[in-house]
């Protein structure tokens, strides 16, 4: 059973990719933090395609904590950053769900049949765009902890661990930061691939190989 998950496990990343493509297309881009109340209700009164986005985002959501404890399973000899790969990814995840809500509950508002305030609406949606530091946050432990679980271990290529620390980089420097959130869905499709490549799973270390390791 064990040998099976090994070998299925990373097309949990593939998955989120491709639900991820799906929100794109089918969702589109949100109105601006900024945006006037038209706009907002008709971005939202567009049912359908809004409560499948949002629910869309949480499969990503669900699907990338499982790609992300795959990928922690193959690093498991660097406990601690093991460790922070499933935290990170997990905070990443509950950012991204944190966006299904809102997006989910923006939609429920606009097609009510009940009033709702502009004001109400207009601060959701920005909430809706700008509420982003949990998800980069998350996305940065994920990022950091991963390159170096790769470098520590070499259970990935060591380049995909040196591209793994640039996007943590990018993460955490400003602008930059929509750069690696955008760049990850490459990088979960090309990881998914690398673990594939490798299916079977890790071999417990040897006796005494971790003592050797400290010293």
């Amino acid at each position: 059973m064990s040998d099976r998950w090994a070998q299925r496990a990373p097309w949990t990343g593939i998955a989120a990719v491709v639900f991820a493509l799906v929100v794109v297309i089918v969702g589109g881009e949100s109105p601006d933090s900024d945006a006037g109340l038209a706009d907002i209700r008709d971005f939202y009164g567009d049912e359908g395609a809004q409560i499948v986005a949002s629910i869309g985002v949480a499969f990503v959501a669900i699907l990338f904590t499982f790609f992300a404890a795959t990928l922690r399973s193959r690093m498991r000899r660097v406990e601690a950053l093991s460790n922070l790969m499933l935290i990170g990814g997990a905070l990443f995840a509950t950012g991204l769900a944190i966006f299904a809500g809102i997006n989910f509950t923006l939609v429920d508002l606009v097609n009510s049949d009940n009033p709702i305030s502009p004001g109400a609406l207009q601060s959701l949606n920005a909430l809706n765009t700008d509420l982003f530091f949990p998800a980069v946050v998350g996305l940065a432990v994920f990022y950091f902890s991963t390159g170096l679980a790769i470098l520590s271990t070499g259970a990935l290529p060591r380049w995909w661990g040196w591209i793994s620390l640039v996007l943590a980089i990018f993460s955490i420097a400003g602008p930059l930061g929509f750069a690696a959130f955008v760049l990850t869905l490459p990088w979960t499709l090309v990881s998914s691939i690398l673990l594939m490549r490798d299916a079977s799973p890790e071999s417990p270390p040897r006796p005494g190989s971790q003592q050797q390791s400290v010293s």
